[in-house]
């Protein structure tokens, strides 16, 4: 596959979009001669503790309540060594391997800044495992997000001392036959390394990378299958006119305002109704710039708050210079923690208001499009138990919903007495987001729908392109059948992201131009 472009670890600036980069292989990490100078000396001011007997935590004391145990020179490397070995307690089924390279991707680069007093022959074997897609396995469970992610940072890097498991060539191996394949040996670990390696927040940061990036996708859905609902139930447009909402300009909302208000211009069915004697819609239509606006307003946090932790040194201590050692609580996840448990409320929301747009379509109110989305109902159910499924995975979200930031078990003997449960947090964040797309799956097929009622009658440009293509996956529905085939075909619609691109590419071939507020904030990471 053909590089983009590279990004200097260490130096560049590290973005969700550029971490997902590196991890599909499209943008190549590399060392400037700069970095690694800093890491040297940072490696150097380690020797010199060791050298002159100085306590440091972390470097010549054991961890933990056993920081005022002192540790003999001669000893500091088998520490090391023991730590990665004593902290692997992980459990339960392992994180993706794409989740696990962005771990790998996010521990390189804060290591890089030469804070951390690593070796330039760990970091480069750590970028020999990324460049040559050797994986380590690390379980999902057993971090509490406060002394760093230390049990999955530690399966992380067990592979570095000739240990642990690996996904290499789309298989499951030792290290040790990684080794023996390719003509390497274990690494040995000196003062200090060990203890960089597992403390930090990376396992967090991973799966908010991950998190930014599929609610956006979501988000992005949960306008363009609101705007088709719109279409299909005829509603009205006031509720998403630009005088409206800036006389009360949350972000937000103004942006969910204005990319309805474009995917809808030029609408015949909005025309065909503009002097109905409907008075108002019900929220789930005539409030998506509040609720869908929220849940950007969500994202966008969780998004600022995560490109400032991707570009910070979390372990500890830290090394500041030859006379400052810190140890500090940099890898205390609590500032992810409390973002990710408020992006999975944001996500829940989305799915939740999706779910009623989805019943409001079953009621047979408006005027065109029969009960249950068919015409020929009584012996068809027509699209009535796909709302049940919505239904199941909005009320799953909701028992999700209990933020694991609120938590706090105290670990360590007491000694890490407040603790962030943030790796929680990440991960019930994405069992939700997950959930969503299979509702803003059923909403899609519910709103195409809908809208092939108001045939002849076309829609905005974008919405009748999105509508035909639909068409090519997943037929319109005039008797029962196998809905549980449609929805996947629409999940996978949702997952690909084939909507988006297709909304892109038409508005570029048209030279339409989103009349959205807040562009940049909302639409890139």
């Amino acid at each position: 596959m053909a590089l983009d472009r590279t990004f200097q670890f260490g130096e560049d600036h590290l973005t969700a979009s550029i971490a997902l980069g590196m991890a599909h292989g499209t943008i190549k990490g590399i060392f400037s001669d700069e970095c690694l100078k800093n890491v040297n000396v940072s490696y150097q001011r380690v020797q010199r503790i060791v050298e002159k007997g100085d306590t440091v935590y972390g470097i010549n004391t054991g961890f933990g309540p056993l920081c005022n145990t002192k540790i003999s020179k001669e000893d500091t490397k088998i520490l090391q060594s023991n730590i990665l070995q004593s902290h692997s307690v992980g459990v339960g089924e392992p994180i993706s391997n794409e989740l696990a390279k962005i771990m790998l991707i996010l521990k390189i680069h804060a290591l890089a800044k030469g804070y951390s007093g690593i070796a330039e022959a760990t970091l480069q074997r750590m970028l020999w495992h990324l460049e040559n897609d050797a994986i380590p396995i690390v379980p999902s469970q057993g971090s509490v997000g406060a002394s760093g992610d230390l049990a999955p940072l530690s399966h992380l890097f067990l592979p570095l001392i000739g240990l642990g498991k690996v996904e290499y060539q789309g298989k499951t191996i030792s290290t040790q036959e990684l080794f023996h394949q390719n003509g390497l040996a274990p690494l040995e670990l000196g003062p200090k390394e060990g203890l960089a390696l597992i403390n930090g927040t990376q396992f967090i940061a991973a799966h908010g990378v991950m998190v930014v990036h599929k609610l956006q996708h979501c988000l992005r859905h949960a306008d363009i299958i609101g705007a088709m609902m719109l279409e299909g139930l005829q509603g009205s447009m006031k509720p998403f006119f630009e005088e409206l909402h800036e006389l009360r300009p949350f972000k937000g909302n103004q942006h969910v305002a204005g990319r309805i208000r474009t995917l809808l211009q030029g609408s015949e069915i909005l025309e065909d109704h503009i002097d109905c004697e409907r008075v108002q819609d019900p929220y789930s239509l005539r409030c998506m710039p509040q609720v869908h606006g929220a849940s950007r307003n969500a994202w966008l946090h969780l998004k600022e708050l995560l490109e400032i932790e991707l570009n910070s040194v979390t372990d500890n201590p830290i090394i500041i210079n030859d006379e400052l050692t810190i140890s500090g609580g940099n890898f205390h996840g609590q500032p992810l923690a409390m973002a990710l448990d408020y992006a999975a409320l944001a996500a829940s929301e989305l799915g939740n208001i999706s779910d009623r747009r989805i019943y409001l379509a079953l009621e047979g109110n408006s005027p065109g499009v029969p009960k249950l989305l068919m015409n020929n109902t009584g012996i068809n159910s027509g699209y009535m138990i796909l709302q049940y499924t919505s239904a199941a995975l909005a009320s799953e979200n909701k028992s999700l919903c209990f933020p694991a930031s609120a938590d706090s078990i105290p670990t360590s003997l007491g000694q890490e007495d407040h603790v962030s449960m943030g790796s929680i947090s990440g991960r019930k964040a994405l069992n939700i987001i997950n959930n969503v797309e299979k509702i803003l799956a059923i909403e899609l097929l519910t709103s195409a729908q809908a809208f092939e009622y108001r045939k002849p009658l076309k829609s905005g440009i974008v919405l009748d392109e999105i509508h035909t293509f639909l068409r090519t996956k997943v037929a319109f529905a005039e008797n029962d059948r196998v809905f549980a085939d449609d929805i996947e075909k629409g999940i996978d619609i949702i997952q690909n992201g084939d909507i988006i691109d297709l909304v892109d590419r038409v508005m570029d071939e048209k030279q339409l131009k989103w009349n959205t507020p807040h562009l940049e904030a909302f639409e890139t990471y």
